[in-house]
Formats: C-alpha cells, structure tokens, sequence
C-alpha cells in the first residue's frame, strides 16, 4: 500500500469522468415482487481521464507519469488522489460526544450523504463544541482517519473538523497506452483507476 500520490500535471482533458458505484443484489418473485439488499454501506468510485499533451523534454511530464505508472506495476499497488472538486471540508461534523467513546471516525458529507475519510492531507484541525484541540496532547489520528481523544468528548458536545483529504484508490488496468505525435510530445487517451476501501 503505497502512500505516493498522483502526480497533478497540465494537459489534462476536461472530460474528467467520476461514477459512484455501488453492489446490490437483487431479486425478483414469481408474482413480480422485487427484493434487493445493498451490499455496501457507501460507494466506490471510479475516475477516468485523458491527457492531450504529455510533454518528454525537459518538463518530462511524460516520464513523470509513466514512471508513477511503473512504480504502482500497474494495478498492484494502490496510491492516493487528490480530487480537485472533492478533497477539503470545513467545520464538518464527525461526530457527537457522549462522555464515554473516545475514537470517532473522520466523515465527509456531499449532497446530504454521509462517508468516512479514510487518509488524511496534512495536519486538520479538530474541534469539539467549537474550542480546538491540540494534536498529541488532545487527540491523535490513525492512517485510517480514526480521531482517538485521550478524554472523551462530553455528552451532547459537536466534534467538527476542517481539512484536507485523498481517496485511496488504484490502476484499473496493467497497461498505459501512451501516443508520441509530435517530437517531445505525447498523449494518453485514457487512464482509470478507482477507489480501493480499507
């Protein structure tokens, strides 16, 4: 499990693709009734992109990439992304104390739903009803985005932060079909990957 991330380079398309994608089961009765059970508690996600130029001089963006490719073997080994339009929260809530339950897991919400955060960008801030907390001394924050008090938050008090995050995701396929067409110039019509959870 790797903790690279994805390299941000220009030339990006603008038709960046993201799908939620869930697993459901479902079934259907002999009088037509339906049944289905969610399988998952929240999505994966799968992002797809192109890039129209990759340069290989002395930018080397094509290296850059193709080595972050390499490095990963394909879709071995997962990385981490930072989603443009979905990577920071501010005051977000996580939690609500209870006065005993000290480990809370980090969550974002988008549209009214609900998901953990699960790796952390930098150092966020933690508050709990509204007064910061101090890193060590109050609380620490394990690889999996779990916020561990070292007292537990009174009864009925907020727990909100303010960060930034990455999605744990990996390679969809074990070959990037890069394209030479023009000297120094290269593109790539389409590289996948998609959320891995933890």
């Amino acid at each position: 499990m790797s903790d690279a991330v994805f390299p941000d380079l220009p030339g990006i398309k603008w038709n960046i693709k993201r799908a939620p994608i869930w697993k459901t089961l479902s079934q259907e009765s002999v009088s037509g009734k339906e049944m289905s059970v969610a399988l998952m508690t929240y999505p994966n996600r799968r992002y797809s992109m192109a890039y129209e130029v990759l340069r290989a001089g002395a930018e080397a963006e094509l290296q850059t990439l193709e080595g972050f490719f390499n490095a990963r073997q394909g879709r071995h080994d997962t990385f981490l992304y930072s989603d443009p339009d979905d990577k920071t929260v501010t005051d977000q809530v996580f939690g609500t104390g209870n006065g005993t339950t000290t480990a809370f897991p980090l969550a974002r919400v988008r549209g009214g739903f609900t998901e953990p955060v699960q790796s952390v960008n930098g150092a966020p801030t933690i508050k709990v009803a509204g007064v910061t907390k101090t890193p060590t001394t109050d609380y620490t924050i394990s690889t999996l985005g779990v916020v561990n008090f070292v007292v537990a938050p009174a009864n009925g008090a907020a727990l909100t932060w303010t960060g930034n995050y990455y999605w744990r995701v990996k390679f969809l396929q074990d070959v990037a079909e890069f394209d030479q067409f023009l000297k120094d110039l290269w593109q790539l019509q389409r590289i996948e990957f998609r959320t891995v959870k933890q």
